[in-house]
């Protein structure tokens, strides 16, 4: 759970979207409404209002749609499920993905993902009205399937809104296949105290140097009080915060000041603070809070965490 006073462990919100089903009206209908900038295609047979345009929804609106034409049992499941959940995403794929009995048809909509076999009735929920896997098997199949970063994304987001750890490492510790054995890693070094995917892909930065693992929600005590970064190790007084765009996009002044009044007390209490912005990269993220250690902080052969390396995975 959150550490930072006054921070939110709630889940994102889960989008409800206006969707329209081409079932539902003629072709000539969805064309003109298509024709006139009303609606947009957002998958198979299923339209959305040109207005509807955040990914996450688009992803509940397929999901909608894929629920009414299977008239077989299955249960949404990987990022689909994580977006019903209200988890956070490092990326917002555009593929639906489903758990079911049977393989499917080739000649099914390719932009559906089919996975075997469905799970077990306890490990199934319903979220607006659409079967999904639970919140600990979505994330043991997104740690599986996905990135290291991206796995871990949904990991820490989990945690966040309270799956208990043990319960998500009992159930990956029964992972077998490729990506299990990533996936038990990842399990060990995900972090409640993430408050952003931005904050969790820089813990992941230093995790896959192999640096020693930064602690969320670092309390930092100054002379002018007491203050929080997003994570750092105390121990050499450093400090790596993420700074959104939407912290100073049209903030009022007196919140400007009270920034830069938090920047110098960090200063004053001797500790050494990296910012990074969505402009940062895993090599950038490491080169900038590199220059910034003590002396001696590393040991001069550190190496990165071969389970980690690949940026991207499979799917």
């Amino acid at each position: 759970m959150p550490r930072r006073p006054g921070s939110s462990s709630a889940a994102l919100a889960v989008p409800r979207p206006v969707v329209v089903h081409a079932d539902e009206h003629p072709s000539w209908v969805i064309a003109s409404r298509v024709a006139a900038g009303e609606w947009t295609r957002a998958g198979c047979g299923v339209y959305v209002p040109t207005s509807v345009t955040d990914p996450r929804a688009l992803v509940v609106a397929r999901a909608v749609g894929v629920h009414r034409r299977t008239s077989a049992r299955h249960v949404f499941s990987h990022t689909t499920a994580a977006v019903l959940h209200g988890l956070a995403l490092w990326e917002v794929e555009p593929h639906t993905h489903v758990r079911h009995e049977h393989r499917g048809s080739g000649n099914a909509d390719p932009a559906v993902r089919h996975h075997r076999p469905l799970p077990p009735d306890e490990h199934v929920t319903s979220v607006i009205g659409l079967p999904v896997t639970d919140l600990a098997l979505t994330v043991r199949d997104c740690l599986v399937g996905l990135s290291p970063l991206a796995g871990l994304v949904v990991a820490d987001g989990a945690l966040r809104v309270g799956l208990a750890p043990d319960r998500l490492a009992d159930l990956v510790a029964g992972a077998r296949g490729p990506g299990s054995a990533r996936a038990r890693l990842l399990v060990a070094l995900a972090d409640d105290g993430a408050e952003s995917a931005r904050e969790t892909m820089a813990r992941f930065a230093f995790l896959r140097a192999g640096w020693p693992p930064p602690q969320t929600q670092v309390r930092v005590v100054t002379p002018r009080g007491t203050y929080w970064a997003d994570l750092g190790w105390p121990q050499w007084k450093v400090a790596v915060e993420y700074d959104g765009v939407a912290k100073y996009t049209d903030a009022p002044r007196h919140k400007l000041l009270e920034e830069k009044l938090r920047r110098d007390a960090f200063a004053e209490a001797g500790w050494q603070t990296v910012h990074l912005t969505a402009a940062d990269t895993i090599s950038t993220i490491i080169d900038r809070t590199h220059r910034v250690l003590p002396a001696g902080a590393l040991p001069p052969t550190t190496r990165p965490a071969p389970l980690l390396s690949p940026l991207t995975g499979r799917r």
